[in-house]
């Protein structure tokens, strides 16, 4: 799962999430992107899942990189807790999205292949993707 190995605050102020993305929108390392069309938090467990799915359907081809890196602490606090008490104990890490934001990218395979993998991919975030070619 990705996760920093050490943060410098344990808990800290939810992201501000931007209407679009001013950095990271095109396709920079790979020749297909999957990128995200609305805004919003994807979780590392999210992250990891459509890895895993993407490395599946590619089977040992090709080359992915992972755009994004959920550096940001959320809390939860336990069931049936009374309000008050402060944060709750750190429960997962997010990453911020912003519309228009490259998550994922692919090279090294066919085309079709590569909107398989990433169709799926999307599938397993929380959040409306479209597949993007390099200009």
């Amino acid at each position: 799962m990705l996760q920093p190995k050490r943060i410098k605050h344990r808990k800290v102020h939810r992201p501000k999430i931007k209407a679009v993305a001013t950095r990271g929108y095109y396709v920079s390392f790979g020749s297909y992107g999957l990128k995200a069309m609305a805004s919003g938090w994807l979780t590392g467990n999210q992250l990891e899942s459509a890895r895993r799915t993407i490395s599946r359907c590619i089977q040992r081809g090709g080359k992915l990189w992972i755009r994004v890196f959920p550096n940001n602490p959320r809390t939860q606090k336990g069931a049936e807790t009374p309000m008050g008490g402060g944060s709750g104990s750190l429960s997962h890490f997010i990453t911020p999205i912003e519309a228009g934001r490259i998550i994922f990218e692919l090279d090294g395979v066919e085309k079709e292949a590569a909107y398989k993998a990433l169709r799926l991919a999307g599938h397993k975030l929380p959040i409306s993707t479209k597949i993007v070619e390099r200009q």
